[in-house]
């Protein structure tokens, strides 16, 4: 029995593992696009791991500078995400977008 604990364990994990998503690049235009990515409300979205991520990507896009026109809280996204129990759960993951211009 424990066995199946450990491996309903290893798989549960693995799922939101890979069902978590961090930044990408929601449009890509010629002079820029929109970043986005998910946050937690109670961290916000200045703290998220994820920024880093989204400010790098704009500075790929870009080859360098970057001029921020607007950002705030975006679609959020909704997913079902089986527990250890067995059971699932209904998770809302709020994000973040940044839109973008290169200079």
């Amino acid at each position: 029995m424990k066995h199946r604990s450990r491996v309903a364990i290893i798989v549960a994990c693995l799922a939101v593992v890979g069902c978590a998503e961090g930044a990408k690049l929601a449009q890509d235009r010629d002079d820029g696009g929109v970043v986005v990515y998910p946050f937690k409300g109670e961290q916000g979205y200045l703290l998220s791991s994820f920024r880093k991520d989204a400010l790098s990507l704009m500075q790929q896009k870009c080859g360098g500078t970057y001029t921020i026109v607007r950002e705030g809280e975006t679609k959020s996204r909704s997913r079902v995400a089986e527990t250890v129990q067995g059971s699932q759960e209904m998770i809302q993951e709020r994000r973040w977008g940044i839109e973008f211009r290169c200079k």
